[in-house]
C-alpha cells in the first residue's frame, strides 16, 4: 500500500514537472517570436485589442491646456491659432482625413465619422467672439459625449487675432449643458447652426482656408485634404491603408481621388457601382461642373466610370497636370504646404496643385475610391459678394507662379 502511494506521488511530481517544462517552453517560444516578429505581432495584437481611448477627464484637461495657452498668431498676424483642442494618437504611416469648417458647418463631422474609419483632423474657424465661445463649448460637449471624437479626432481653432477663446463654463450655453449623448450634441448643433458656404460668413473677416488646411494636416504623413461637406466612399480609409502598406515607393506621387457632387444628399452612394448608376441618370456629376469645368476635367471622368470593377484599390492611370486642375489627392513625404496668403475664395487649391506639379509630383488617378459633395454647386448661389477678393487672389496667383520659378529653378515644369 505504501509502495503504491509512493508511486502515485512520484507520478504526480513527474506530471507537474512536465507541465512546468511545457509552460517554460511556451514562454521561451513567445519570447523568441516577439524578438523576431515584434512589430508584426504588436500590430496584430492591437488590431484585436486596441489601446483604450483616453478618458473624458484627460481630453477635457487637454482642451483646457490648449485654451489657457492663449494661442499663437499666424504669420500674417491676422489670426489666432489654438492647436490641439482635441488630440488623437496616430500611426506615422496612417492616412488622416484633414478638413476645415466654420462653426456652423461642424455638423458635417457626424457623417465623416461614419464613413471614415481612421483618424480625422478638423480646423475650425470662429469669425466672432461668440462663435469662438460656441466652438469651445462644442469641443467640450463632443469630447464629453462622443467616444469616436475622443478616439479619432484632432480639433484646432482659429479666430481673428483680436479675440481670445476661453475655457468653457459647462453651464453655458445652457442648452448644451443638458445634453447626455453624442447624437443629442449633433442634433442640437443642427438646430442652432446655420450651415452654408464656409466663406460666406456675413462678416468683414476673410475665411483663411489655406491656413486651416495646413493646420489640419500639420502632423500627418499621408493626408487626404477635403471640404467638410464632402463624403468619402465607404471603406476608403481601409483600402488606402492596404494599398499604401504594399509598397514604400509612394513619395512624389499624388494619388487622385475623383470628386463628384450629388443633386440630393438624402442618400450618399457608398460604392462605385451606386455612384455610377446615379452618374448615368444625372443625379451625380463631376465636382465643380457648373462652376469651373476645367478645374476637374483632367481627372477624365468618362474614363474613370468605365474602368472595370476591381476589389483592390490602385492607381489606374497617370494624368499630366495642367492649369487650373485642383484635384483632391492623397500624398505623403515632402508635400508643399498651401500658401496662406490665399483666403476666402479663389485659387487657394489651384496654387497648391500647381506647386506639386512644379515640385515634380506625378498625378495618378485611383480606380475605385471617390468623394461626393453634398449638393450641386450652382453659379448663381456662389459667393457673389466676394468677387473683389477673388480678383485679388487671381492677381496673387500670377505672382505666385513667378515665385515658383525662383523656388524651383531647375524644375522642367511650369504652371
Amino acid at each position: 500500500m505504501q509502495m503504491s502511494y509512493a508511486i502515485r506521488c512520484a507520478f504526480y511530481q513527474l506530471l507537474l514537472a512536465a507541465l512546468m517544462l511545457v509552460a517554460m517552453l511556451q514562454l521561451l517560444y513567445l519570447s523568441l517570436l516577439s524578438g523576431l516578429h515584434g512589430q508584426e505581432e504588436q500590430e496584430q495584437y492591437f488590431e484585436f485589442f486596441p489601446p483604450s481611448p483616453r478618458s473624458v477627464d484627460q481630453v477635457k484637461s487637454q482642451l483646457r491646456t490648449a485654451l489657457a495657452s492663449g494661442g499663437v498668431l499666424d504669420a500674417s498676424g491676422d489670426y489666432r491659432v489654438y492647436r490641439g483642442l482635441l488630440k488623437t494618437t496616430m500611426d506615422p504611416n496612417d492616412v488622416i482625413l484633414a478638413t476645415h469648417a466654420s462653426v456652423d458647418n461642424l455638423l458635417h463631422l457626424s457623417g465623416l465619422l461614419e464613413r471614415w474609419e481612421g483618424p480625422l483632423s478638423v480646423s475650425v474657424f470662429a469669425a466672432t467672439k461668440e462663435e469662438a465661445q460656441m466652438a469651445t463649448v462644442l469641443a467640450y460637449a463632443l469630447s464629453s459625449h462622443c467616444p469616436e471624437m475622443r478616439a479619432r479626432v484632432a480639433m484646432h481653432l482659429v479666430c481673428p487675432s483680436r479675440y481670445e477663446a476661453a475655457v468653457p463654463d459647462p453651464r453655458e450655453p445652457g442648452e448644451f449643458a443638458l445634453l447626455r449623448s453624442c447624437q443629442e450634441v449633433f442634433d442640437k448643433l443642427a438646430r442652432v447652426a446655420q450651415p452654408g458656404t464656409n466663406y460666406a460668413l456675413g462678416t468683414n473677416i476673410s475665411y483663411p482656408n489655406n491656413l486651416l488646411r495646413n493646420l489640419a494636416r500639420e502632423e500627418a504623413n499621408y493626408a487626404l485634404v477635403i471640404d467638410v461637406d464632402m463624403v468619402p466612399s465607404e471603406g476608403l480609409w481601409r483600402r488606402l491603408r492596404e494599398m499604401l502598406d504594399q509598397s514604400n515607393h509612394w513619395d512624389g506621387m499624388a494619388l487622385v481621388v475623383p470628386a463628384f457632387e450629388i443633386r440630393r444628399a438624402r442618400r450618399m452612394p457608398m460604392n462605385k457601382n451606386e455612384l455610377v448608376q446615379l452618374y448615368q441618370v444625372g443625379e451625380v456629376r463631376p465636382f465643380y461642373y457648373g462652376l469651373c469645368t476645367p478645374c476637374h476635367a483632367p481627372t477624365n471622368y468618362s474614363r474613370w466610370v468605365n474602368l472595370p470593377e476591381e476589389s483592390l484599390l490602385r492607381p489606374a492611370y497617370v494624368v499630366p497636370w495642367r492649369d487650373p486642375w485642383e484635384p483632391f489627392y492623397v500624398a505623403g513625404g515632402k508635400v508643399p504646404t498651401f500658401d496662406e496668403r490665399f483666403r476666402q475664395y479663389g485659387f487657394n487649391r489651384i496654387s497648391q496643385a500647381c506647386e506639386l506639379h512644379v515640385a515634380g509630383f506625378n498625378f495618378e488617378v485611383l480606380n475605385e475610391g471617390f468623394l461626393v459633395h453634398k449638393g450641386f454647386k450652382e453659379a448663381l448661389k456662389f459667393h457673389p459678394q466676394k468677387e473683389a477678393e477673388n480678383q485679388r487672389n487671381k492677381i496673387l496667383y500670377r505672382q505666385f507662379k513667378q515665385e515658383l520659378k525662383a523656388k524651383y529653378p531647375n524644375s522642367p515644369h511650369r504652371c
